[in-house]
């Protein structure tokens, strides 16, 4: 399989999360140009196969804004205010285009982390 691919763990809570909207944007230098925008489904992914797939996966830079202080506070966690984490940017680049993108994200209302992953 070819394209970009995402993943979501609530590791605070240690299930998939749920409902956590996601934008992807296309920088150019520091421009980001939004892509498109995404919720994740019941297992922490995207319904409909890759966010990027075909003519639309590129080689460039690329930002996946995953908005978890929205999704903390519709899991009912009291945060902080503002929220110590709201929107986690994570920018990546797609340097060949034959291959699978993963970037996962585990989540907690007070770290994250990411990786590629397969």
């Amino acid at each position: 399989m070819t394209g970009l691919t995402t993943h979501v763990l609530d590791t605070a809570l240690g299930k998939p999360a749920q409902g956590l909207r996601i934008q992807l944007m296309r920088m150019t230098g520091e421009e980001a140009d939004l892509i498109k925008t995404v919720f994740t489904n019941e297992d922490g992914r995207i319904d409909g196969g890759p966010m990027l797939v075909g003519d639309e996966f590129q080689v460039g830079v690329y930002e996946l804004l995953f908005h978890a202080g929205d999704y903390l506070k519709a899991q009912g966690i009291a945060l902080s205010d503002p929220p110590f984490l709201d929107v986690i940017p994570i920018r990546f680049g797609i340097s060949d285009v034959s291959a699978h993108y993963h970037v996962p994200l585990l989540l907690s209302p007070y770290s994250y982390s990411t990786y590629r992953g397969s």
